[in-house]
């Protein structure tokens, strides 16, 4: 049988924390919608685990306006909503700060 766990995901909604209470990097909890959010889908290289996804969530979490973030390593795709559109240059210097390079948006 299948084990269905998601274990690729870390959804961080301005937590500060890439790990959930029980100690794991892996929240699978799914980003609810948003009612007049902007959602972008960024490419961001370098990220190979849950600490990389946490990472990149917590720095991108800190930026004002974000309201979820869910950062996938196995696709290296970011996927950030927020109550407007992010200046690229603002996101990009927070996936910096993670330690990663933002490759652009997908």
């Amino acid at each position: 049988m299948t084990d269905l766990k998601n274990t690729d995901v870390t959804d961080v909604q301005n937590s500060g924390s890439c790990c959930s209470s029980d100690g794991s990097c892996h929240s699978g909890a799914a980003a609810g919608s948003q009612g007049g959010a902007v959602t972008t889908v960024y490419r961001v290289s370098g990220m190979t685990c849950g600490h990389c996804e946490g990472a990149v969530s917590q720095e991108i979490s800190a930026l004002d306006g974000v309201t979820a973030v869910t950062a996938v390593a196995k696709t290296g795709e970011v996927t950030v909503t927020s109550t407007a559109p992010l200046d690229e240059e603002a996101v990009r210097a927070a996936v910096d700060e993670a330690g990663y390079e933002l490759a652009g948006t997908a």
